[in-house]
């Protein structure tokens, strides 16, 4: 089992930037993949970015890449969402994901995920 926990999020202006942690305990880490999430009220939750076990690897949702970040750092069992150019339409409540890897690939798909986080506000005002 793993647990994840996460922090930071918040309300932000337009073009404004974010950072997302996620800490994890029990399992080892670093044979999960990391994934973010999101979903806006009335909304579908949806892929923003996922990252391999080893962080070899990275994929993002187009309506994110170039503007978020994904990292992990598996010393601290922590994986991080850097957001930056953050838009009114980033506004969601934002989830933290973990799946096993054994092939070190990545998932877009959040009903492939065993483990998640509480969740985290997060508010782009215009």
């Amino acid at each position: 089992q793993v647990q994840l926990v996460q922090s930071g999020g918040g309300l932000v202006q337009a073009g404004g930037s974010l950072r997302l942690s996620c800490a994890a305990s029990g399992r080892t880490f670093s044979t999960v993949a990391m994934g973010w999430f999101r979903q806006a009220p009335g909304k579908e939750r949806e892929f923003v970015a996922v990252i391999t076990r080893n962080g070899g690897s990275t994929s993002y949702a187009d309506s994110v890449r170039g503007r978020f970040t994904i990292s992990r750092d598996n010393a601290k069992n922590t994986a991080y969402l850097q957001m930056n150019s953050l838009k009114p339409e980033d506004t969601a409540v934002y989830y933290c994901a973990g799946k096993s890897d054994p092939f070190r690939t990545t998932v877009p798909d959040y009903r492939l995920y065993n483990y998640w986080g509480q969740g985290t506000q997060v508010t782009v005002s215009s």
